[in-house]
């Protein structure tokens, strides 16, 4: 069993559309998105669209719930986004609203969310810029009972075993933070020994969607420029 998971599409079609090829040459049996789908400016409609056809979210994103909540509730900066978001997707995907905050697949073997099985905005495996302690993982781990859990969220790919479980960070598509602007996702090969996990990092056209941020999107200098430089 062979499975692709990605995450944190941001609203990135240009990195998406290389991921997707990438997966597409390693002919996975299942394809599994990891949320913070939409919360972008490099082409996001183009990028939902190709999600919705190739890699629907699987479970809901922390920034997808931005999309979600009462307009009300927004900060003036979050709602103005938001409305950018509405006019390039024609509204709030209904398909946003349907996503669990975690999801068991593989016959139970792997547990995916965006962030920690029991919120999208809690880290699964830092606490600031270290590493969880086995305490605080196991509470965020909130009873899996998962061979392999796989998380999104902190933009960081990262493998580690805690607990007997091993736990997979998949990096994300777009909005890198160590410097390195190549998108990311994971592939998980189940053989007779057990998972494998292989860390995958695709180079695509970063200026092309810089420009498309600039020229279209909201806050587009700043985006461009966390796509050239792979910072946030």
């Amino acid at each position: 069993m062979r499975l692709a998971v990605l995450s944190d599409v941001h609203g990135n079609a240009f990195a998406l559309e290389a991921v997707l090829a990438d997966i597409q040459a390693a002919a996975p049996d299942a394809i599994y998105n990891l949320g913070d789908s939409v919360w972008g400016a490099a082409d996001p409609g183009r990028a939902w669209e190709m999600q919705l056809e190739h890699a629907p979210p699987s479970v809901r994103g922390n920034t997808d719930e931005f999309m979600l909540s009462a307009v009300a509730e927004l900060e003036p900066s979050t709602r103005l986004y938001r409305e950018f978001l509405e006019g390039q997707l024609g509204g709030v995907p209904p398909e946003l609203a349907r996503l669990p905050v975690s999801l068991s697949v593989a016959n139970g073997e792997v547990l995916l969310s965006h962030g920690s099985p029991r919120d999208p905005w809690e880290y699964l495996m830092f606490s600031g810029e270290v590493l969880a302690t086995p305490a605080q993982m196991r509470e965020r781990l909130h009873g899996a009972a998962a061979k392999v859990v796989v998380v999104g969220h902190s933009h960081t790919e990262l493998l580690d075993t805690r607990l007997g479980i091993s736990v997979v960070n998949a990096g994300s598509v777009s909005r890198q933070k160590y410097g390195d602007p190549a998108a990311r996702w994971v592939l998980l090969d189940k053989g007779s020994g057990g998972w494998t996990v292989s860390f995958r990092r695709v180079e695509y056209d970063i200026e092309a969607a810089a420009h498309w941020a600039e020229w279209h999107g909201l806050d587009g200098v700043q985006e461009a420029r966390m796509l050239r430089t792979g910072r946030r």
